[in-house]
């Protein structure tokens, strides 16, 4: 396996690769999850392709009281993870090299993102389709594999890819939880043992919520077991369509109930799908 640092060297590693490049992007701080999406990008390629996983904190999806500064970094057993799922290469740029000086071009998807987290964190998903279109630019992969606990990150970065005609496909996977059901995440790892301990009522509530007939009461069950199970109001509780992301007044299409919830100073995210249910004649 490779590490690489720089656009140059990832060209130069680019050109030798097969014709098959499966890229993973990832903030690092890897864990089992991480490691079933470099697996799926290691099955997606075949035995002849080539696996890459991108490893860079990226500053500009951090708002200015977020926790870029403490973001854990855990780059020696991160490249231990890639070489044991079968990466071929790691691209770990530093902030300059991916940002240098006079740098002032962005990609602001303007749709998608208004909502859900968006509303919540402004500037977020203009720094996310910033650093992904120069991924998918410095590693010209044919297809990239992203995480479904992050679904509002993951339809933006599809119309992205639509919309400017990278060509390549985008391929969701489905959220790797720990036993009690908790979505995996960098981010746990904030959390005290009794935060721990109560995050675990979050995916409980959505799943419970997802029994209900009604939108409205599927949002307001939601809410009000995430509130009594963790102790803290969640920052939205929203029934989406599950392609454009617009709130639904009826269960007429593939849904997302998508929600946040702060527990202490840890911010965590979590959806559950949900398909149409037509009413009875």
């Amino acid at each position: 396996m490779r590490k690489l640092g720089t656009p140059a060297e990832m060209a130069a590693f680019r050109a030798t690769a097969p014709s098959n490049v499966v890229l993973v992007p990832t903030m690092g701080a890897l864990h089992a999850g991480h490691a079933a999406l470099i697996d799926a990008a290691r099955a997606r390629a075949g035995t002849g392709g080539t696996v890459v996983v991108s490893i860079f904190v990226n500053p500009t999806q951090f708002g200015p009281t977020e926790d870029l500064t403490k973001y854990p970094r855990t780059m020696e057993s991160d490249l231990e993870m890639c070489d044991a799922h079968g990466a071929d290469a790691v691209f770990a740029p530093s902030a300059d090299t991916m940002y240098p000086p006079g740098d002032s071009t962005f990609v602001d998807e303007t749709g998608l993102s208004r909502g859900l987290c968006g509303a919540q964190r402004p500037g977020h998903f203009r720094g996310v389709c910033t650093v992904v279109a120069k991924l998918f630019n410095i590693i010209r992969p044919h297809a990239a594999v992203f995480g479904e606990k992050d679904y509002q990150q993951l339809a933006i970065i599809r119309r992205m890819a639509r919309d400017l005609f990278f060509g390549l496909e985008i391929i969701g996977h489905p959220t790797v939880r720990e036993a009690d059901g908790l979505a995996m995440s960098s981010r746990n790892r904030y959390l005290t043992t009794d935060e721990r301990r109560r995050a675990a009522a979050f995916p409980a509530a959505l799943s419970a919520a997802t029994r209900e007939s009604d939108p409205a009461q599927i949002v307001g069950k939601a809410t009000d077991m995430i509130t009594a199970g963790t102790g803290a109001e969640p920052q939205y509780v929203e029934l989406v369509d599950a392609e454009t992301l617009a709130p639904l007044a009826a269960l007429d299409h593939p849904a997302v109930l998508a929600a946040a919830v702060k527990i202490g100073e840890t911010r965590l995210i979590d959806n559950v799908r949900l398909a149409p249910r037509h009413a009875k004649v």
